[in-house]
């Protein structure tokens, strides 16, 4: 009998240091696929909030690193530097509404040179289905209604939802996503517009340990 153990456990042991290895081996031969189709939807999220017209170059690659109060979490941010002919033309920038109904809501904003808003995303979400998801533009076109809009001093109380005197919508049931959507874009907006010519200046460093 004590053979018997001694002979199941050596074949169980067998099995798990196969199975280890085929789940290493397989890691190993797809990291390169992975990290292809991670960069290409990243280069897809990128294009949507940065029109093609306005940049030449891979703004994936034109990655800095940024931390600040106003992008809602203390880790830091990826910016994403567009140019044509090497000249900046706009930014991507990504950060987080942390007050989110279930959650810290990821977003990414893209704004040219002069601060108007190219275009946003939410990037990552864990809002109620059916009510704060409306946030995500598979469920609903809401986040595309700050494309073409700036933030001011003169328009900063505008930024909020209609209940709370701004000028963007909010949804029945769900004021505390989009609520926490509008200021996040907001945040995001002004940090960008005070520290626009460091930022553009800043060394591409989305590589390094930080």
């Amino acid at each position: 009998m004590l053979n018997s153990i001694r002979k199941n456990g050596l074949t169980l042991a067998i099995f798990a240091c196969a199975s280890t290895g085929v789940v290493a081996l397989t890691q190993y031969l797809t990291k390169d696929q992975i990290l292809a189709q991670e960069r290409a939807q990243l280069q897809a999220t990128l294009n949507e909030v940065i029109p093609h017209d306005l940049h030449d170059n891979e703004l994936y690659a034109s990655c800095t690193l940024v931390r600040d109060p106003l992008l809602g979490s203390d880790a830091m941010q990826p910016l994403y530097i567009a140019t044509k002919a090497g000249v900046p033309t706009a930014m991507a920038i990504e950060s987080v509404a942390p007050d989110g109904y279930n959650g810290a809501i990821r977003i990414i904003v893209g704004i040219d040179t002069n601060g108007v808003i190219l275009g946003s995303r939410v990037l990552a979400h864990q809002e109620t289905p059916g009510l704060g998801d409306k946030i995500d533009l598979r469920i609903t076109n809401w986040i595309l209604g700050f494309a073409g809009k700036q933030v001011t001093q003169d328009n900063e109380s505008e930024w909020a939802v209609r209940k709370d005197g701004g000028q963007f919508d909010s949804f029945t049931g769900a004021t505390i996503t989009p609520r926490a959507v509008v200021k996040a874009i907001k945040n995001t907006v002004s940090f960008v517009n005070a520290n626009q010519a460091r930022l553009l200046t800043q060394p591409l460093n989305c590589g390094d340990e930080s």
